[in-house]
């Protein structure tokens, strides 16, 4: 019987609940290191990561074995716990219920791996909501909007 060949790419998106910026420089090595083992736990790749200090950015390549759900769940359930436990927050950090995650070509992975470094430079002009709302109309994933993000923020 033939092997089976795959090669699949997902950016994933995902904020801090109500867009806190919780994510400090402080824990943001630690957790991107952690977030990597997850990922590696679940024998996937992760290739690039990067964010902000309310969100973050993803690109996995992923076995076709794994539902994208569950790698996120698991991503997102233990990486919660260790902030929680890293003692370097007052108070509680939780990750915003769902996530945007998107197919990603080969030929196309350069460029996001070069956006999701570029987060830094990229929100001096664009904020997150207007970032994640733009992927959602670039990819034409059908949405509504006042489900998009857990409040609403004047902008």
């Amino acid at each position: 019987m033939a092997d089976t060949y795959t090669q699949l790419y997902y950016h994933v998106v995902f904020a801090v609940r109500n867009r806190e910026s919780l994510i400090t420089q402080k824990i943001k090595t630690d957790l991107y290191r952690y977030i990597t083992g997850i990922v590696k736990g679940q024998h996937q790749f992760l290739v690039a990561i990067n964010g902000m200090p309310d969100h973050i950015h993803l690109l996995l390549s992923c076995k076709p074995d794994i539902k994208l759900s569950d790698l996120v769940k698991e991503i997102k359930e233990h990486s919660n716990k260790f902030i929680n436990e890293s003692g370097h927050l007052h108070g509680r950090f939780y990750w915003q219920a769902g996530y945007g995650a998107f197919s990603v070509s080969k030929s196309e992975s350069a460029r996001v791996i070069e956006y999701i470094k570029g987060q830094e430079e990229h929100h001096k002009k664009s904020t997150f909501r207007q970032e994640y709302l733009k992927m959602l109309h670039e990819n034409e994933v059908m949405y509504m909007e006042k489900y998009v993000f857990d409040f609403e923020l004047n902008e």
